[in-house]
């Protein structure tokens, strides 16, 4: 099904239901919700007790009968019920009421690109348990992509990558439309799994589950690039003993782990260029890759696609809210009307 601008400018809120992180944009107030998508609740009671920031400080630290859940995977809600009360209190009584002063709640909301049906009525039932009359579903590419103020409407060609959590999005737009578009299972959390699963056999050190700093450290000192110190100092658990240790670390042989993930990305990145016009590559040579997303911010990981490709590669001002906004600014009729209808849902 495709949807208008005209459709979308009628909704009165826009939702972006990532695996790392859920945002929610009101129409005429902007960006409100900015938290972890995470939920913990109490096995026996059944009750919710945190979401958002504090739920994810509690990751690893807490009781049995706590657990700490993810309701969203790769961009796919999987657990309809707990995202559900998990937006809930995210979105907090006020906003609420607010909400439900509107007799036809129409809501907006992110889905990847190519998602299953079964993906796409997970995220549709999820909003209308809300309160929403009637979802419309956009591509996360062509919300990205306005977000972060790429011209998809000119006839040519844009290239657009979104780094997500558990997944990377790559994808070549014109005259409005995704022209090829490849999504590749593999995001920030496989590149810091990679890490910990290095140290884990190498230096037989156990990491805190939600530790990125070893892995921020060791790529910006040389993880994806040529300069910086040779080793790096990380933290952890001595497995054998169960203490607290630190090691240095070889920057060079971290840079080896991370390997394998990041050369998923970039073969989906070759698949793209192949499979697109050689009108559109030549535009694509001028202008570039842009980066969004969380994972886009990873150190040194715009210069090795750089390296890789020989086409320029910038960041986003802000790529990690590039979706969302994308999403608001069709709320909010700031879009130019498109030549192409660019949401599919």
């Amino acid at each position: 099904m495709t949807v208008s601008l005209e459709q979308l400018r009628r909704c009165h809120i826009a939702v972006d239901l990532g695996a790392a992180r859920t945002r929610v944009y009101v129409k005429g107030v902007g960006l409100v919700v900015d938290e972890p998508s995470v939920a913990a609740v109490n096995m026996r009671t059944g009750s919710l007790i945190a979401v958002g920031a504090l739920a994810e400080q509690m990751t690893g630290r807490t009781p049995a009968y706590i657990r700490v859940a993810r309701p969203v995977s790769g961009g796919t809600v999987v657990d309809i019920d707990m995202a559900q009360r998990m937006l809930r209190h995210l979105l907090g009584e006020k906003l609420r009421r607010q909400l439900r002063r509107k007799p036809r709640l129409r809501a907006a909301a992110c889905t990847p690109h190519d998602a299953d049906p079964l993906a796409q009525r997970a995220t549709v039932e999820t909003l209308v348990g809300l309160g929403a009359r009637r979802v419309e579903l956009v591509d996360t590419l062509i919300a990205a992509a306005l977000g972060c103020g790429l011209p998809v409407e000119q006839p040519t060609a844009t290239m657009i990558m979104v780094c997500g959590a558990a997944t990377t999005q790559i994808a070549v737009l014109s005259l409005g439309s995704i022209v090829t578009a490849v999504r590749v299972p593999i995001g920030g959390e496989a590149i810091d799994n990679a890490v910990i699963q290095h140290l884990r056999q190498h230096h037989q050190l156990v990491l805190p589950s939600q530790s990125v700093r070893p892995l921020q450290l060791a790529l910006r000192g040389n993880g994806l690039t040529l300069n910086g110190p040779a080793t790096t100092e990380i933290h952890g658990r001595d497995v054998v003993t169960g203490l607290a240790r630190s090691v240095e670390v070889d920057t060079a042989a971290v840079r080896q782990a991370i390997h394998a993930p990041l050369t998923a990305v970039l073969d989906g990145l070759g698949k793209v260029l192949r499979d697109c016009p050689p009108d559109l590559v030549a535009d694509i040579a001028e202008s570039g890759i842009m980066m969004v997303g969380g994972s886009a911010l990873l150190p040194g990981f715009d210069q090795m696609l750089r390296e890789a490709t020989g086409v320029p590669v910038n960041i986003a001002e802000r790529p990690d809210v590039c979706s969302v906004l994308g999403l608001g600014a069709m709320l909010d009729g700031t879009v130019q009307p498109l030549s192409l209808a660019p949401v599919a849902g």
